[in-house]
């Protein structure tokens, strides 16, 4: 029995005492199943469904904040898989209970149904949290089906042919996860995709707005649908990679009509799903909302931040990694090492990562002939290198803690015939904690190509962080190949989000403020690494550019991480005298970067692009942050539409930056005027 099944029993006896007749209630959640009625609410939505013997049909959803009801115009049920149309399910089993709270993630409560078809059981999971308008599910097959999942040939000939998608067929052909039916010939979507592979892509989101018509194949990691009637919506955000490392891909995510939205794409086939064990696909979440934009957000927000809770001294960190000035593994040894933890201390640098170059194993990126293959053909590969570190690691973790900084590490998990050695991986990870104390690690060169090695790395994960009690901190990186992306198994940790190199030319801050600026709408900041780097490097490769890296003040480049979790990629040794001043901002944004991360953060001004007024928002109760760039903008002055109510007074007291203190009442769309006297510069007020 694994730790989860046991507080999954242990907190079903608990939870007994919380049922009422057919009710579980938990804070302000309740799951009723009264006859073939099965009822799920909290204070924010309700969503009631016909049992159907496990195959679901929701009969109406309720948005409890605004009091709108959506009744559905579906008899079908929400899920739906080739062959089994006409097929009557059987229940097998039911059942409620809290999961509790841990030092991840928030409780909830979890409804587990599970029916059959003979050969072929499906297991689905609903997830309720307290205080949030979102109700999410999880669904496991086990068995075999009886028609095919994925089709390429199929997915090529009709998922392209817009009349046959318009009919309405395809929906009999492909499974459906989950879907929504609602009245109404007045619909707008918008969809929102994310792109990770950031040493390809320069441009990670993609959104999309369209008029609702006949059925068509959407893409997109989320789809928010509005009624023009009412202005009440919903969304759908699927829990899975982007489309660019998504297994199994049918060509979409969605299928949608007038108000009629079916969420496909569930990342496994019929030859994933085994006979006598689960096997699980991508997930969904549904949410509600009504009126405005900034609802819609709040309400996604809020339910991330119910899947990954931040503790200050476990999550936040500045973090430095010294592979950001192309010194790669040549220079990592003890006295390098303890050298740059000096420097990062005076700097007031948190955390520092040793990347590739410290283990006895030679990687590709350090050295001529060195292999990620086989790793585990030889015992000593993540045993550190005794040229190097002949005393192991202990000197420079004990240095770090008499400085204060945290020491981490760069892994690279053995991909090997699908990551077969998963579990000595996470050996090797709680083997490095034990011994050293090393709890947070870059988790680097992940190849998912497929759905074992997607639950074996997942299965890495869970252990390491179930052995070291949720203390571990994954930084996942992003940068290339087919990984978990920003939306998907990203309780871990936070993610490492670019790779950008002065010696190449292609780091320019305002493009790095631009991938943040865009992806903070829908993706928590606060879970992103994001970079900064030396900008008295490689200056003769940007020649004359005016967007080059010097061409700002070093504190304004480490401004653009603030809302995210800065990263200085770089050397603390190249670094000039002049450098080290920004240990005063440092240590003041200390003081206040939990409290600003743990609000509501979101973009406002123009996309950045190097001639903007631009910035964030942090959103608190009753008062919160502005982090706001003047670009190589003409203007000095600057009317920005904020996320504040119209005619909210407001008063802003400068923290860092440039500026002065003011007061202010926002105009009807919520505007304030801003003042930053200097071109590239910054200003960090709380309000």
């Amino acid at each position: 029995m694994t730790v989860r099944t046991f507080v999954i029993c242990l907190f079903q006896l608990v939870a007994f005492q919380l049922i009422i007749g057919n009710t579980i209630f938990y804070r302000d959640c309740s799951v009723t199943l009264i006859g073939d009625s099965l009822v799920v609410e909290n204070s924010h939505i309700k969503r009631v469904y016909s049992m159907n013997n496990g195959n679901l049909i929701t009969r109406f959803i309720i948005n409890k904040k605004s009091g709108h009801v959506w009744q559905s115009v579906s008899k079908t049920a929400d899920m739906i898989l080739p062959g089994y149309s006409n097929v009557p399910a059987s229940l097998t089993s039911f059942r409620s209970c809290v999961i509790p709270e841990t030092t991840f993630q928030n409780a909830y409560v979890e409804t587990e149904i599970v029916y059959d078809y003979v050969d072929f059981a499906i297991k689905r999971i609903i997830r309720l949290y307290p205080d949030c308008a979102v109700i999410g599910n999880d669904f496991y097959f086990m068995g075999k089906p009886v028609a095919d999942w994925y089709n390429e040939d199929f997915i090529e000939k009709n998922l392209s042919d817009v009349q046959f998608v318009a009919s309405g067929k395809i929906a009999c052909c492909l499974p459906v996860m989950e879907s929504v039916a609602f009245e109404g010939r007045h619909w707008r979507y918008r969809t929102v995709s994310l792109f990770e592979m950031t040493d390809y892509l320069n441009n990670l989101i993609s959104v999309t707005d369209y008029q609702a018509y006949n059925e068509r194949l959407y893409k997109g990691n989320l789809l928010f649908a509005q009624n023009s009637e009412n202005e009440e919506g919903f969304f759908f955000l699927k829990e899975s990679p982007s489309s660019l490392a998504q297994l199994k891909y049918p060509s979409g995510d969605f299928l949608a009509a007038y108000g009629k939205v079916k969420v496909i794409g569930m990342g496994i086939d019929e030859n994933d799903i085994h006979p006598n064990q689960w096997t699980k696909s991508y997930s969904t979440v549904f949410g509600v909302f009504s009126q405005s934009e900034r609802e819609a957000l709040s309400t996604l927000k809020n339910y991330q931040s119910k899947e990954r809770k931040i503790i200050p001294e476990r999550d936040e960190m500045i973090m430095m990694n010294t592979w950001g000035d192309r010194g790669q593994g040549g220079s990592i040894n003890e006295k390098f090492v303890i050298k740059e933890i000096e420097l990062c201390s005076q700097l007031g640098i948190t955390h520092f990562q040793i990347d590739d170059g410290w283990q006895t194993g030679k990687s590709p990126a350090t050295t001529q002939g060195g292999s990620f293959d086989n790793i585990w053909d030889r015992d000593d590969y993540w045993i550190p290198d005794h040229h190097n570190f002949p005393n192991g690691l202990m000197p420079v973790v004990e240095r770090g803690r008499k400085l204060g900084v945290e020491i981490c590490l760069w892994f690279n998990p053995s991909y090997t015939n699908d990551y077969e050695s998963w579990k000595r991986d996470a050996e090797t990870l709680i083997r490095l904690n034990r011994q050293y104390g090393i709890r947070v690690f870059k988790i680097d060169g992940l190849r998912i190509h497929n759905k074992i090695s997607e639950e074996r790395v997942d299965s890495m994960l869970s252990l390491v962080s179930e052995i070291l009690n949720n203390h571990v901190v994954f930084n996942l990186d992003v940068t290339a190949d087919k990984r978990f992306g920003f939306l998907y198994k990203n309780r871990y940790g936070n993610i490492f989000l670019e790779n950008r190199y002065t010696d190449f030319g292609n780091y320019y801050p305002y493009q790095t403020l631009r991938n943040l600026w865009m992806l903070s709408k829908y993706v928590p900041s606060r879970n992103l690494q994001v970079e900064f780097l030396n900008k008295w490097r490689n200056t003769i490769v940007y020649g004359n550019d005016p967007f080059a890296p010097a061409a700002y003040d070093f504190e304004y480049l480490f401004a653009i991480t603030m809302m995210a979790q800065p990263l200085a990629w770089m050397e603390a040794h190249n670094l000039p005298a002049e450098a080290f001043k920004i240990s005063r901002v440092i240590k003041r944004y200390r003081e206040i970067q939990y409290d600003m991360h743990k609000g509501l953060i979101l973009p406002i001004g123009d996309v950045p692009s190097g001639k903007s007024w631009t910035g964030f928002q942090s959103l608190l109760e009753g008062r919160g942050y502005f982090l706001l760039f003047r670009e190589n903008s003409e203007e000095d002055l600057a009317r920005m539409k904020t996320w504040l109510k119209g005619g909210t007074e407001v008063m802003c007291k400068r923290i860092l930056g440039s500026g002065d203190d003011f007061k202010a009442r926002s105009g009807d769309n919520g505007e304030i005027s801003f003042k930053i006297a200097e071109k590239n510069s910054y200003s960090l007020y709380y309000y």
